[in-house]
């Protein structure tokens, strides 16, 4: 029997997901719904709607080349050795899938741990470290001589860009002035003993940037870094847990490491960031060691920690860190709240009144009485919840996160081969008066292919599909607003085409539109939006 299919653009339109605030919750069990597809209502005459063929065929050779080749660049992976960062940057550049640098680039900052290895036996359970006796592995990532350039040279403000901090005698105190960081009273404060953070590296430094964009690809979510430069003998944090995967790489000099158990299960895996704790609150450290530059420390959300320079060497790390917010329960505070207005509409168990005496023996005034009403009460409870995790519309909450990921997101740093072949690289500009090289077209035997595989997502508001994307986002975090395109009905299937096609070019003249302007027209719009390359840098017409 052939297979009825549901166009993209209808299932994309009648995914409405109302935006709500994050609520706590942590026992709902999410199943589909016979009925619905994850909780997405489909109107009957849609089901019979078919895709393309030509469409499907083309995405499921994809697929397959792209396991192929993931499974090839796995053992490929496992075989990284301690090359130098601007050579293992050049050598990714000319990987051609976005997803398999990621995936290089992660194994190179953990190696030799294998990549499969430490998500099993350490993400989010236990610190690691990694010595090397190799102080030059991590050269080029940043140092001191580019800090003090980029003080120079770009207008770092107290506060936004950098804090100064010290913790003496068990006080932490950040003693940030307003204004610009400026070299001279930088300096001062590092000379008197304080800590210097950088709170975005990456809005100043091209290959923090590169390093994180590539990173934050592999991880499915925001990468981001703190650079912290430490005078010898001084310590500029008090003990604290974080609630992001942290990655300490050491750049420069040695640093003391202290790294303490989580006090309670309460304190596994915070939501939050926890104050400033006293020595007599965190117990005995689980993990002692100094690093030195080319070692990594790696500890998950809510493991207590705390560095101290040594008194013969500063210390310059980075902290690259990923994971905020991204639990299960935070993507269930989105399931959830649609998943009940949802459950109100549609199911008449959920609107029934609640009992005219039931305040007389609930709540935690009646909590201790011995009254039969209070388990019945608790049982009916329990069935609505259980019957709720029916109406859970888990794929668009999982396209809501999504949107607030691609926020998040740094932009995409181009390889010269990208540029060359994008919108950057386009040979229009002004010369004698006029602007000139203007003639470049897109024609259907042109071959092209997103930018990045995560580089855009499509997603619906309930009344139109839009495409979210990363390329125009700026370094600094959330200076500019989600970027997102409407994409038409006859668009749809082509760009769910495009996505699910990645890393294979493919001809603008394959896409899924029924009239050839229509393929023509989405290919100058991801184009124009920097979203797609060509496979040749295009020429003139």
């Amino acid at each position: 029997m052939e297979k009825k299919h549901v166009s993209a653009f209808e299932l994309y339109q009648n995914a409405l997901l109302a935006s709500t605030p994050e609520v706590k919750t942590s026992s709902v069990k999410i199943t589909a719904k016979k009925q619905k597809e994850n909780g997405i209502q489909t109107p009957k005459s849609i089901k019979k709607t078919k895709r393309k063929q030509m469409g499907k065929q083309v995405i499921k050779a994809a697929q397959r080349e792209e396991t192929v080749e993931r499974l090839a660049e796995e053992v490929q992976c496992g075989e990284i050795s301690g090359v130098a960062l601007d050579s293992l940057l050049g050598d990714l550049a000319k990987v051609s899938n976005s997803r398999v640098r990621a995936s290089k680039l992660f194994q190179w900052l953990i190696h030799p741990i294998p990549s499969k290895s430490f998500f099993r036996d350490a993400w989010e359970k236990k610190p690691v470290l990694i010595k090397r006796q190799n102080p030059d592995y991590y050269t080029g990532l940043f140092s001191t001589a580019e800090f003090d350039r980029i003080l120079r040279r770009d207008d770092v403000q107290y506060g936004v860009n950098l804090d100064v901090t010290s913790y003496r005698n068990g006080k932490r105190e950040t003693h940030n002035p307003p204004g610009r960081a400026l070299p001279f009273t930088v300096w001062d404060f590092y000379e008197s003993g304080c800590s210097l953070r950088m709170l975005n590296p990456q809005a100043f430094s091209s290959t923090v940037w590169n390093v994180l964009s590539i990173l934050q690809e592999h991880f499915g979510s925001m990468a981001g870094a703190n650079m912290y430069l430490t005078p010898p003998g001084t310590q500029g944090f008090a003990p604290h847990y974080d609630d992001i995967e942290a990655f300490v790489v050491q750049l420069e000099g040695k640093k003391h490491w202290r790294v303490y158990n989580p006090r309670s299960e309460n304190e596994v895996l915070p939501v939050v960031s926890s104050p400033n704790f006293s020595h007599s609150e965190i117990g005995k450290p689980i993990m002692e060691a100094v690093l030195e530059a080319g070692d990594l420390l790696y500890f998950p959300r809510g493991f207590i920690h705390q560095g101290d320079c040594l008194s013969d060497a500063h210390s310059l790390h980075i902290t690259v860190s990923s994971y905020q917010r991204n639990s299960w329960g935070n993507l269930l505070a989105k399931v959830v709240p649609a998943a009940l207005e949802m459950a109100m509409e549609e199911d008449v168990d959920f609107r029934g009144g609640l009992p005219v005496d039931y305040l007389t023996y609930m709540g935690v005034q009646n909590s201790d009485k011995e009254d039969p009403r209070r388990a019945q009460f608790l049982s009916r409870i329990e069935g609505l919840m259980k019957k709720l995790s029916t109406f859970a519309p888990v794929d668009a909450a999982v396209d809501q996160k999504a949107r607030g990921y691609l926020h998040d997101c740094l932009p995409p740093m181009l390889t010269a081969e990208e540029r060359a072949s994008s919108v950057q690289g386009a040979p229009s500009r002004w010369e004698n008066g006029e602007p000139v090289d203007m003639g470049v077209a897109i024609r259907g035997q042109i071959r092209v292919r997103l930018v990045r595989s995560g580089i855009a997502r499509l997603c619906s508001d309930g009344e139109a599909v839009w495409l979210y994307y990363t390329a125009d986002n700026s370094r600094v975090y959330h200076k500019e607003e989600p970027k997102s395109v409407e994409i038409k009905a006859e668009h749809t299937d082509a760009m769910e085409f495009l996505i699910h096609a990645y890393p294979k070019f493919v001809t603008v003249g394959s896409l899924p539109c029924k009239l050839a302007e229509d393929k023509v027209s989405l290919a100058e719009l991801l184009f124009k939006r920097g979203l797609i390359h060509t496979a040749e840098p295009l020429q003139q017409s």
